[in-house]
């Protein structure tokens, strides 16, 4: 795996920090404070499938070998669900340009598509580590993990006064997949046929 690469890997999950996580906090406060629902429902929904993106940080940190293709799967679903909704959809299309909450948005929704489209390119160019990420040319791919682990492993050891060990991340990570799977199944048995495309964010009893 050459420089270029590396540092693309890198690059990547660098934005990922700021794009899956850092704008949807702010968006989700600023909502909250501007009282806008669609936007405050848009981003509830996107933090319960999101999830599966910090699942798919454990097991990273895990070396389980199909992380990768959680990883790219979990951003392909959280771009997914920022698009789904129709009800939010239209309600967004509501609002001009001069309303920065929905403007910022909307931009947010567009770079989270290009972000998750890059990603999953980023991927394909190393398709063995979808099946294997152990492999010493998937090494660049676990580098960004390490930092998370750290960190998690200093606060493992304070609460808990033992390591936070690599197994551990595994089993942690495999164990919330596993809850997160029944989650989706659920969704789309029961609530999907239901509620089809509409989110319902102007009801309050309706989730």
């Amino acid at each position: 795996m050459n420089v270029f690469n590396q540092l693309s890997i890198w690059l990547s999950f660098q934005l990922s920090i700021i794009f899956l996580i850092g704008i949807p906090v702010t968006l989700s406060f600023w909502s909250i404070k501007k009282r806008n629902k669609a936007v405050y429902k848009l981003l509830s929904i996107y933090w319960k499938v999101s999830l599966l993106f910090f699942i798919s940080l454990l097991l990273l940190i895990g070396k389980y070998n199909y992380a990768l293709l959680i990883t790219n799967i979990s951003t392909l679903l959280m771009t997914v669900s920022v698009w789904f909704w129709n009800d939010i959809n239209d309600e967004l299309k509501e609002y001009d340009f001069s309303y920065s909450l929905t403007t910022t948005t909307k931009i947010w929704r567009w770079t989270l598509t290009f972000i998750s489209l890059n990603f999953l390119i980023q991927s394909l160019q190393n398709l063995d580590c979808f099946s294997f990420i152990n492999s010493d040319s998937c090494a660049a791919w676990l580098l960004p993990s390490s930092n998370l682990h750290i960190f998690i492993k200093n606060l493992f050891n304070f609460f808990f006064g033992t390591n936070f060990t690599q197994p551990i991340a595994k089993f942690l990570g495999l164990f919330s997949l596993l809850i997160y799977t029944l989650g989706l199944i659920q969704w789309s048995i029961i609530k999907f046929p239901k509620n089809g495309r509409n989110s319902y964010f102007s009801e309050n009893d309706r989730n």
